[in-house]
């Protein structure tokens, strides 16, 4: 099951999978139930959720929304410590992930754009070096998993430091590694050769614990913050947690 779910996830395109995934996980869901797991996104119990990841990840994925650890950590942030879901606000969420999208689009306190450059799930199709809209639109941005692809991440983000609102913030999800600076060479555009520096066929950079840092440089301001370390150990088990997960905070720069 792990091999052929790395497989899987290496070489068919993420729009082909973004589609076709919700259908394929309804056996796996069957299969699965049980009450040892729960995901707060869903609230669906299973026996374990299912492994994920180019090197599979146990108990990762869950086969009724697809929320993975960090999806599930995020719905966990945005309920207990912001005002996501009891305020208006206007939100553009970036490569909206299918866990997400129906969920937000039902609250009705929300004026909700999803968006990405080839997503078959985003309503408009937008580059996140040029985003066509002007500043102070939005009061949440969401952008996860999306900054390592990009040619420039720092341009990026400065593009939502200038459509964020005054006050208006965020979550810049990315995969971080043990490495002390970022590891980025424009040069490899080899997609074996990525994969053999940066993880992925189509990585650009590989992120290190100057992650928040190296964001700054876009006029955001940026927290590491560490929700997961508050939460009772049983809460973090029950969900299946990645227990060192850091949650990047992003608010408009002044």
């Amino acid at each position: 099951m792990k091999k052929l779910i790395s497989l899987i996830i290496r070489y068919i395109p993420r729009p082909v999978l973004q589609q076709v995934s919700p259908l394929v996980m309804k056996g796996f869901a069957l299969i699965n139930q049980g009450n040892e797991v729960e995901c707060p996104v869903c609230s669906k119990q299973y026996k374990k959720f299912l492994p994920y990841g180019r090197i599979a990840r146990e108990n990762a994925l869950c086969p009724n929304c697809l929320a993975l650890e960090r999806h599930r950590l995020m719905w966990l942030f945005l309920k207990e410590k912001t005002n996501f879901f009891t305020q208006d606000l206007k939100v553009l969420h970036v490569a909206p992930e299918h866990c997400f999208i129906g969920r937000f689009e039902d609250l009705s306190n929300l004026d909700y754009i999803t968006a990405d450059i080839e997503s078959p799930l985003a309503k408009v199709k937008m580059d996140i070096h040029s985003i066509p809209f002007p500043e102070n639109t939005f009061d949440v941005v969401f952008c996860n998993h999306v900054l390592e692809h990009v040619e420039d991440d720092i341009l990026a983000c400065s593009e939502f430091n200038r459509v964020l609102k005054p006050g208006g913030w965020g979550i810049l999800q990315s995969p971080v590694y043990n490495l002390e600076k970022t590891l980025e060479d424009k040069s490899i555009t080899d997609p074996a050769e990525r994969e053999r520096i940066f993880g992925q066929r189509d990585h650009v950079r590989k992120f290190g614990k100057d992650y928040a840092e190296r964001l700054r440089k876009s006029g955001l301001q940026i927290e590491e913050n560490r929700f997961v370390k508050d939460l009772p150990e049983e809460k973090v088990k029950r969900y299946a947690l990645a227990p060192d997960e850091i949650i990047f905070v992003c608010k408009k720069g002044i």
